[in-house]
C-alpha cells in the first residue's frame, strides 16, 4: 500500500448504479463485467489513452454501505466520437492510496482486498475510488490489479 496522487482524468463505457446491500452489487456488477466483455465494449471506445480497463466507483451517497455508481471502461483523452449508448466522465484526481490484487481476478483476488478496505480506519473521501486492469491483468485467472482508493490529503 502506498500513497499517490492521480491526476484529472476522462473515462468512457457503461455504468451501473448499484449497492452492496443483500449482495446486489455482485450480481449488478458481474453483469456489468459480462457485458463489457460480451459487447467487446473496449473495442468501441474512440481515442483511449492506453490499453488498460477502468473500474470506477463514484456517485456515493454516503459510504460503501450505500448506492454508488460503478463505470467500467477506458481512460481517454477526449469523448470525440463516442458511440450514444456509451457515456464519459472527467474525474479530478487527488490523493489515492494504492493496493495490488494479486491472484484469480475473476473469483475472490479483488473482492478480498476490498474486504480488507472497507474493515479499515482509512480516511476515504468517496469521490472516485479506481480498480485498474493494466497488463499484469492481461491473464485474469493469475494476474494482478490496482485498486486505488480516494482519501483525504
Amino acid at each position: 500500500m502506498g500513497k499517490i496522487k492521480i491526476e484529472p482524468f476522462m473515462v468512457a463505457g457503461i455504468a451501473v448504479r448499484t449497492t452492496n446491500a443483500k449482495g446486489k452489487a455482485a450480481k449488478d456488477i458481474g453483469a456489468l463485467w459480462n457485458k463489457f466483455m460480451d459487447e467487446d465494449i473496449q473495442s468501441k471506445i474512440p481515442n483511449k489513452a492506453d490499453s488498460s480497463i477502468y473500474a470506477i466507483y463514484t456517485d456515493y451517497e454516503g459510504d460503501h454501505n450505500h448506492p454508488y455508481t460503478m463505470i467500467l471502461g477506458c481512460k481517454v483523452n477526449s469523448s470525440k466520437g463516442l458511440p450514444s449508448k456509451l457515456i464519459s466522465r472527467h474525474f479530478i484526481g487527488g490523493n489515492h492510496l494504492q493496493y495490488i490484487a494479486k491472484g484469480d481476478l475473476t473469483k475472490n483476488a479483488v473482492h478480498d482486498v476490498w474486504q480488507n478496505i472497507w474493515a479499515s480506519d482509512l480516511k476515504r473521501i468517496y469521490t472516485a475510488d479506481i480498480e485498474i486492469y493494466g497488463e499484469k491483468a492481461k491473464d485474469p485467472t493469475n494476474g494482478e490489479a490496482e485498486i486505488l482508493i480516494a482519501v483525504e490529503n
